[in-house]
């Protein structure tokens, strides 16, 4: 009929708009950022360390800055860093990933920015100015909450402990146990000797077992009692890291070590662009995940939504 060739020849509804608003001009390209020399020391090879470098690396390539990365790897061998690390950087910033590497940078470069990743605590960077951070210990409130959220029937936590900043942490669970309708159960040991007659008092007074870092009261010669105890007397024992569930702790908390990177990254991003490292706190991993075990939840009688074992990062059968 004659409507089709004035529909033809009628504009589209696209092009009358076009008539009408502006058509954006392209956005020019950024330039690139300048050159950023960074120097990484890395205490020890594992996936972990491997995992945090990589994701560091990427973030910044992916900030289209033109990266001089340099890596010194310590295998950790205190012995060998003298040899190892620069006697000066060359460098706008060094990243450490590891206890060992960060000590060992600190006391070469006093004044160079530093980011560490990959240490216990913010205690490693004290009285360092030009230094700043990811380290590795959940904040105590964190742990508390994730021990009443995974499982809520457990309310009295048992733990032993030793060092003093194990001491510091103990004292901050019982302020902080309440809010989360938990109440700490503390033995103090000056030395592993002392270890099961500590046991031996929680065997009644604890629901579950708090593995809190101190190397004196868990190691890996500790562990077998720890365990023996745990078992015998069915008080589900929380690591402090993947391997202690593997071995038979119920479950422990740990991190995203590729996003731990990514932090490390952005720290370092703000220091490249003239921010102090004074004015970035130390910050914990930003991501957490769970390993749990299923075998010692079935061992002993927990009742536990299959929700619990679907969230888990990984669950040890």
């Amino acid at each position: 009929g004659p409507s089709v060739p004035f529909l033809a020849n009628f504009p589209t509804l696209a092009a009358l708009i076009g008539l009408v608003l502006p058509v954006p001009a392209p956005r020019p390209p950024q330039p690139p950022r300048q050159l950023a020399r960074v120097l990484v020391v890395v205490s020890q090879d594992g996936p972990a360390y491997r995992d945090a470098l990589a994701s560091f690396r990427r973030s910044l390539e992916a900030d289209r800055r033109s990266l001089d990365l340099r890596v010194v790897q310590l295998n950790g061998n205190a012995a060998l860093a003298g040899q190892l690390i620069p006697a000066t950087p060359q460098a706008d910033l060094v990243l450490t990933l590891g206890t060992l590497a960060t000590r060992e940078s600190l006391r070469r470069y006093p004044s160079t920015p530093l980011v560490a990743g990959m240490i216990l605590s913010a205690d490693e960077l004290e009285g360092s100015l030009n230094a700043t951070g990811v380290f590795l210990q959940f904040p105590i409130q964190t742990e508390l909450e994730w021990l009443a959220r995974l499982f809520p029937s457990l309310r009295r936590v048992g733990v032993i402990y030793h060092s003093v900043d194990s001491k510091n942490r103990v004292a901050r669970a019982e302020r902080l146990a309440p809010e989360s309708n938990l109440t700490i159960q503390a033995f103090h040991i000056d030395g592993p000797q002392e270890l099961p007659d500590a046991l031996k008092s929680l065997a009644d007074r604890a629901d579950v077992l708090w593995g809190v870092t101190d190397p004196v009261v868990f190691n890996p010669e500790t562990a077998r009692s720890l365990l023996v105890f745990s078992f015998r007397h069915q008080i589900p024992l929380i690591g402090h890291s993947t391997p202690w569930v593997k071995a038979g702790a119920l479950y422990a908390l740990d991190r995203d070590y590729g996003d731990i990177g990514l932090q490390c990254a952005e720290m370092a991003e703000k220091i490249l662009d003239g921010r102090a490292p004074s004015s970035l706190p130390p910050v914990p991993p930003r991501k957490i995940r769970y390993t749990l075990n299923r075998k010692t939840a079935e061992q002993m009688k927990l009742d536990l939504p299959e929700k619990v074992f679907r969230d888990a990062a990984e669950v040890v059968e």
